[in-house]
C-alpha cells in the first residue's frame, strides 16, 4: 500500500467472519446497483432505501455490500463513489448469505458472506488512487468469471432460442453506445434505457441493453471500436420483434472495461485491425431500434407543434416521442412492389441489396449470405387540423400491429423531420374532440401511446413488443 495508508489495518476480505467486530476493509467497486425506496414495514406510509455495491480486494475475493436507510442518507452515499473506485469501509456488519435467494438477484461471489451498511454505524469513504496500491487498482481490469468462460456472439446467434431466458457471460467489443433515454411510466416511476451495440469476431452487429443508471454511466464512457467489455451474468433474450438474440445488463452483471486477458487482448488487436465503417443512416436508424415503452409517453402534439419541434431540435439525432390524434391522407399501396415490400436480412435485420441479393452489413461475402424476410417498407403522409406530415416510414411488423409513433430528426427526411408510425388504430370519438378543433377529420390515432422501453423496431422489420395492433382508418 501507499505510505499514506500502509499504516492502518485492513481486514482481508479473505478472512471475514459473522463474529468480527469494529472492521476496516479497503477494496475496489466493481459492480453497483441504483438506489431503490420499498415500503418501510414498521412506519407505514414511509419507505426505506436501499443500494448495493461489490467490492474486491484480490484477484479471488470479492463480496457485496448493501447499505440501508434514509433517502438523503442513501442517495448521498451512493453518489459518493463510482465503478472503478476504492472506498474504506468501516463497521459494516458481516452475515452469512442466503445463496439461493441472494444470487438470483445479486452477483455471485466466492464470499460466503455478505456486507450490511447502516446509517448509524458504518461509514464508506472514497479513496484517491494516489493512496492507494497499483495491485489493488489493476483489479478493476480483472474479470470475476475464468477468462475463457464465455459465448462469443457467433455462438449466441447459432443457439438461438435455446439460450432464451439464459444467464451467460460475454465478451465483445463495442460498436457503438445509444444516448440514454429517459421516461416516465403510467404510474410515474422514472427510468432510463441505454442500447449498446456489441460485435466480434464472429457477428458485426449484436445489441445489449442497460435500464439502470450505473451500467448506463458506466456505458457512456465506452470508446466505440476501441473498447472491449467482458459482461459476466448477462441475460439473453429472443425478440421476435427484431427476430434476433440480445443482452440485457441485470442486477447480477459486472461488466469488465477492457479486461486484461488473453482473450480480451485478441479480440481488441481484431477490432483494431479491422474499424467497422458505420453509414450516418445506420446510425440514426439505430434510434428506431430501440425498444419503448408505449405506456410512458404522454405528450400530445399536432402536427404543426412537431413541426415546430423540429425545427428547435435541428441538428439533434436524438428522437422525440409523442402521441398524434390524425388521420392517412396519403397510402399509396399501388407503388413498385420494391418500394412496398423489401427484403431484409433475418440475422442483422437491415435491407438487403435488392440487385445482388446479399446484406453488405452482416456478411460482406455472398456465399455465406443467410436468410432473408419480406418486410413492408412504405411512405404515408399524416393530416389533422394544422398540416400535414409527408413521407413518414411505415415499416416491418409495425405496419400491421402496433400502438405508437415515434418522431426523430433526420437530414435526409424532407423538412428535416422524419417520422416512423409505430402504431396506428381508430381513435375514440371523444378523444381527438377534447383536442383539435375538427374532431370529424381524426378517424385513426397515430402513436396512441407512443414508445418508450419494450420492443419498438421500425426499419428493421420490428414492431412494438406486444402491443400490436392492425392499422384502422375509416
Amino acid at each position: 500500500m501507499a505510505n499514506s495508508i500502509a499504516s492502518k489495518n485492513f481486514t482481508a476480505l479473505s478472512n471475514l467472519h459473522p463474529n468480527m467486530a469494529n472492521l476496516k476493509i479497503i477494496g475496489i467497486v466493481i459492480g453497483k446497483t441504483d438506489v431503490k425506496g420499498f415500503p418501510d414495514r414498521k412506519n407505514i406510509g414511509s419507505e426505506r432505501y436501499t443500494f448495493s455495491f461489490t467490492i474486491r480486494d484480490s484477484t479471488t475475493h470479492f463480496v457485496n455490500a448493501t447499505s440501508w436507510g434514509s433517502e438523503d442518507y442513501i442517495r448521498s452515499l451512493s453518489d459518493s463513489f463510482r465503478v472503478g473506485e476504492c472506498v474504506i469501509i468501516e463497521n459494516p456488519l458481516i452475515q452469512t448469505k442466503d445463496l439461493e435467494r441472494e444470487e438470483k438477484f445479486s452477483p455471485a461471489t466466492p464470499s460466503n458472506y455478505k456486507l450490511l451498511l447502516s446509517e448509524n454505524h458504518s461509514t464508506v469513504k472514497l479513496c484517491s488512487s494516489y493512496e492507494v496500491d497499483a495491485k489493488l487498482l489493476s483489479l478493476i481490469y480483472l474479470p470475476v468469471k475464468e477468462s475463457c468462460d464465455y459465448y462469443s456472439l457467433g455462438d449466441i446467434v447459432a443457439n438461438g432460442h435455446s439460450l432464451d431466458g439464459k444467464i451467460i457471460n460475454v465478451l465483445a467489443a463495442v460498436r457503438s453506445v445509444g444516448e440514454p433515454k429517459y421516461f416516465t411510466t403510467s404510474d410515474r416511476r422514472k427510468g432510463q434505457r441505454c442500447e449498446v451495440k456489441l460485435y466480434d469476431e464472429t457477428e458485426s452487429s449484436f445489441a445489449m441493453i442497460c435500464w439502470d443508471s450505473e451500467s448506463i454511466l458506466l456505458a457512456q464512457s465506452w470508446v466505440p471500436q476501441e473498447t472491449v467489455i467482458f459482461a459476466a451474468d448477462v441475460r439473453i433474450s429472443f425478440d421476435k420483434f427484431r427476430n434476433s438474440m440480445t443482452a440485457t445488463v441485470i442486477s447480477k452483471t459486472i461488466i469488465t472495461t477492457n479486461p486484461d486477458t488473453p482473450e480480451a487482448n485478441i479480440l481488441l488487436n481484431f477490432i483494431r485491425e479491422n474499424k467497422v465503417m458505420n453509414p450516418l443512416d445506420d446510425e440514426i436508424d439505430n434510434y428506431l431500434k430501440e425498444s419503448m415503452n408505449l405506456n410512458t409517453i404522454v405528450d400530445v402534439y399536432t402536427v404543426e407543434q412537431l413541426k415546430v419541434k423540429a425545427l428547435k431540435n435541428e441538428g439533434k439525432a436524438e428522437p422525440f416521442y409523442g402521441i398524434l390524434y390524425a388521420y392517412i391522407s396519403t397510402l399509396n399501396i399501388d407503388d413498385e412492389t420494391t418500394k412496398v415490400v423489401r427484403n431484409r436480412c433475418s440475422v442483422c435485420g437491415y435491407t438487403v441489396n435488392e440487385a445482388s441479393s446479399t446484406c453488405t452489413t452482416c456478411n460482406k461475402d455472398s456465399s455465406g449470405f443467410k436468410s432473408v424476410f419480406l418486410s413492408f417498407d412504405m411512405l404515408i403522409d399524416l393530416t389533422d387540423h394544422t398540416g400535414t406530415l409527408h413521407s413518414c416510414s411505415l415499416t416491418g411488423s409495425v405496419a400491421e400491429e402496433t400502438l405508437g409513433c415515434t418522431f426523430f430528426i433526420s437530414h435526409r427526411a424532407r423538412g428535416g423531420l422524419r417520422v416512423s408510425v409505430l402504431s396506428c388504430k381508430l381513435a375514440d370519438s371523444i378523444e381527438p374532440g377534447s383536442l383539435c378543433a375538427a374532431p370529424a377529420m381524426l378517424t385513426a390515432t397515430v402513436c396512441d401511446k407512443a414508445c418508450a422501453t419494450t420492443g419498438v423496431n421500425t426499419d428493421t422489420g420490428g414492431s412494438v413488443h406486444s402491443l400490436g395492433a392492425g392499422l384502422s382508418t375509416q
